[in-house]
């Protein structure tokens, strides 16, 4: 397989995960606070939430890669 093939199909499958992942993350925003409550909560990640986030980034990046490398070969 070329390079050419496969970037399109690392696009794609990164991007669908992506979404997945951002999906599967509960945050903890009311409604109050899309209206500018300042009902503000920290917490901490722990477990798989934690593996949940960093799995995100890691896929995040791999999706801009493969876009950023795709138009320097085109």
């Amino acid at each position: 397989m070329n390079l050419t093939e496969v970037l399109p199909i690392v696009t794609v499958v990164s991007a669908v995960l992506i979404t997945l992942m951002i999906l599967l993350q509960s945050r903890g925003a009311t409604l109050g606070a899309g209206f500018g409550s300042s009902g503000e909560l920290f917490t901490t990640r722990r477990g798989l939430e934690k593996n949940l986030y960093e799995t995100t980034i890691v896929i995040a990046v791999i999706f801009v890669l493969s876009i950023v490398v795709n138009l320097i070969i085109s």
